[in-house]
């Protein structure tokens, strides 16, 4: 069983990663707070720095006051970013703009860019070993543009920089339960790609579950577009957050587990990948097992039903341009 099926499959335990220092930047905002709650739960978490511009000395006052063992330090300003980052094993990045009514992801990327650079900047002075899992979107853009700032500085090691793409898996889980009437958490859905619109692929051919081709499109769409029916919910007060903070902490807890020892562990996640760089891609979400080292087997796609492959061939420009948006990006500044 993937243990991209539940959060709570079960906390890290091993002796190297009981004792891990995360930090989360962006810790004041709409995802960075269920998240960090999430993570000072978790008993493999020894110490859980929360940064942000403003606000973040009163979020860790709150959760120190919970009884779990991670002590919970609050840093603002750009001034205390290195303290906050200094020693991490996993940097968790949900900083940036949320996605309002009317945003398209180019406006997004027109702010969150320059976040993204910027704490790429400091993670490269402060903590260049750090496994970085990176939630600002675009992240088929701000993963890039993490990269190419470690690889012009020499520290880039693709087996440390993840986009986090669980969202679209747990809402892919989700959307087919409601379907089919069955339960989510014994649902898989291998979802590959990217992390928006069409470049989500929901592979639905891949779970054994017997679907219509009625079924399979409006699944696949609201797959690849869920994001906006929350956003048009909140009414302009903003996009995903608590399910963004689930699938974040999900993950996180996933690579700890990983980093300490235990095997096995899968996780969907945005990574430096050959899984599609015949087609020109270079950064690619699919099912990745994670070790020791961060990425480790990154499996492939797999058989694509022919609605799968039309998707595929649709999803790799899309991709392409957002990846030379967030390398060029870099380039240009």
């Amino acid at each position: 069983m993937y243990a991209t099926r539940m959060f709570t499959r079960g906390f890290a335990s091993s002796a190297v990663s009981r004792g891990a220092k995360v930090a989360v930047v962006g810790a004041g905002g709409g995802i960075g707070q269920p998240l960090s709650l999430l993570l000072k739960l978790n008993p493999a978490v020894e110490r859980l720095a929360l940064y942000d511009i403003v606000g973040t000395p009163g979020v860790a006052a709150d959760l120190s006051h919970i009884n779990t063992k991670a002590v919970v330090t609050g840093h603002k300003g750009q001034e205390q970013i290195g303290e906050a980052l200094k020693d991490s094993n996993i940097i968790v990045i949900p900083a940036g703009v949320p996605r309002k009514p009317g945003m398209t992801r180019q406006d997004l990327f027109n702010t969150n860019a320059g976040i993204v650079r910027d704490i790429a900047e400091a993670t490269v002075k402060y903590a260049p070993k750090a496994h970085v899992l990176i939630i600002s979107n675009p992240v088929n853009s701000t993963v890039p543009i993490f990269a190419e700032v470690l690889k012009r500085n020499g520290v880039f090691d693709p087996k440390r920089v993840f986009g986090v793409t669980t969202l679209d898996v747990v809402r892919a889980s989700t959307f087919v339960g409601q379907v089919k009437n069955s339960d989510p958490t014994k649902i898989n859905v291998h979802v590959v790609g990217g992390h928006s619109g069409v470049t989500i692929l929901p592979l639905l051919s891949q779970t054994g579950i017997k679907f219509t081709q009625e079924e399979i499109e409006a699944l696949t769409k609201r797959i690849q577009f869920g994001g906006d029916e929350v956003v048009k919910a909140k009414d302009g007060a903003g996009s995903a957050t608590l399910s963004m903070a689930q699938a974040g902490a999900r993950f996180t807890n996933s690579l700890l587990r990983a980093l300490g020892g235990e095997k096995g562990i899968v996780e969907p996640t945005f990574v430096y990948s050959d899984v599609a760089r015949k087609d020109g891609v270079e950064w690619f979400s699919t099912n990745v097992e994670l070790s020791t080292d961060g990425v480790g087997k990154i499996h492939p796609l797999g058989s694509l039903s022919d609605y799968e492959q039309t998707l595929y061939k649709a999803a790799v420009p899309e991709l392409i341009k957002n990846i030379e948006a967030g390398v060029s990006f870099v380039a240009k500044n």
